[in-house]
């Protein structure tokens, strides 16, 4: 099968290609490939009471991950070395996210800590 290479354009996009649009565009910057998705059926109900609580903690959680990120510390020179040793997720943020959620219970407060 032949490999496509995007012309310059979509590489360099991201998110939606106008406000009307429903596909979606991202590039893995540490590989390179394009990846689409189309938002279908999207929910027109109130959020639940859990999904609401989800929000919040990601929130919280994402927050924390941040303050991580943003000082010097030997958790973030560790994350960054992990970070730069794999190629499947494209952000430091990202990662970070990916690998710290566990760390965090229901709340969103810091496990252990």
């Amino acid at each position: 099968m032949a490999e496509i290479k995007p012309m310059a354009l979509i590489e360099s996009m991201k998110k939606k290609v106008c406000e009307h649009s429903d596909v979606y565009f991202r590039t893995n910057k540490k590989t390179g490939k394009v990846y689409t998705g189309k938002l279908c059926n999207p929910s027109t109900k109130e959020p639940s009471a859990a999904q609401t609580a989800a929000k919040a903690r990601f929130a919280k959680v994402s927050a924390a991950v941040r303050a991580i990120l943003a000082g010097t510390s030997e958790q973030k020179t560790q994350l960054v070395a992990e970070y730069n040793a794999q190629n499947k997720i494209g952000s430091l943020f990202g990662y970070a996210m990916k690998k710290l959620n566990g760390n965090y219970d229901s709340n969103g407060d810091l496990i252990g800590d």
